[in-house]
């Protein structure tokens, strides 16, 4: 990972810049099939990386998104922005930007993290091999550095600002699935230290080591451009001074066009630091091509 601990998003910006330059056919994959954007600035849900593979590349395409994404509970606010490439449809590099604002719990501070991330498709094709039981299966790394770790984490008891999550994903796409409609199903484990995904930093006195948490999604497409779905993302507890819940959201996604889409959700946070019952909205912009 020590390739992406080094690059910026300046960088990774040119780079889509230039890949997007050296293929001026991409784009030709189907409506949707490279998801919406993950909050940590993967290919996916909006809480989950699925197989899929970011862009609208094919195999013989480089294919890129940029996304912005605002989750806004009771008395916290989140924002994401970054960008991904997918390469081939078979390698993704992604990096997102997150920016935590503490609101009541410390007026006036805030909390920045830097993800990057790289996903290999391993095997299965999630859209075409509708006559396989196989689903695709990617494996994937996200290298996290939290830029504030001295502050908060470190009073809440983290021992590390940053650190990588290792996952793999499973997506299988029915295209005559649920009611006839086009049908998605994915499962995630994840293999991470992280406390509220690395926000508050990683490992804690109460656990320091990594543990496998499941993560799942499922969604239909109730028209060819409005998708209807449901996430859930289980979460290590590593501080003792404050229980960590798992996430959870309920998610509709527009794609007006094959490159746009607008994504809106429900999203329950459980308990974050002092504060209990942490719901709100979602919302994600992301362009394709």
């Amino acid at each position: 990972m020590s390739i992406f601990q080094r690059a910026g998003y300046s960088q990774l910006l040119l780079a889509v810049g230039a890949l997007a330059g050296a293929s001026a056919h991409a784009g030709d994959r189907l409506l949707a099939t490279g998801g919406v954007t993950q909050i940590e600035g993967a290919a996916g849900g909006g809480l989950t990386p699925w197989a899929l593979i970011a862009g609208l590349g094919t195999r013989d395409q480089v294919g890129a998104s940029g996304f912005c994404t605002t989750v806004e509970p009771d008395d916290f606010k989140l924002r994401s922005c970054g960008v991904n490439v997918g390469i081939l449809d078979r390698v993704e590099l992604s990096y997102a930007q997150q920016h935590f604002d503490l609101g009541t719990t410390v007026p006036g501070h805030s909390i920045r993290q830097d993800v990057f991330g790289v996903k290999v498709k391993l095997v299965g094709d999630a859209v075409f091999a509708q006559d396989s039981w196989l689903p695709q299966i990617a494996i994937g790394a996200q290298y996290k550095d939290n830029k504030d770790f001295d502050f908060v984490p470190t009073l809440l008891g983290a021992t590390d600002g940053s650190d990588v999550d290792y996952y793999v994903a499973a997506t299988k796409i029915w295209l005559a699935g649920i009611a006839g409609r086009t049908t998605l199903l994915n499962g995630t484990l994840r293999a991470t230290r992280a406390n509220q995904m690395g926000i508050l930093g990683f490992g804690g006195d109460r656990k320091d080591d990594y543990s496998l948490q499941p993560e799942l999604s499922a969604a239909v497409f109730l028209t060819d451009h409005i998708v209807l779905g449901a996430e859930y993302r289980m979460k290590p507890d590593n501080l003792s001074v404050f229980r960590e819940d798992d996430f959870w959201d309920a998610f509709v996604a527009f794609v007006p066009f094959k490159n746009i889409s607008l994504t809106v959700a429900h999203a329950d946070l459980g308990n974050i630091a002092d504060k209990r019952q942490q719901h709100g909205w979602y919302a994600s912009l992301k362009a394709s091509f």
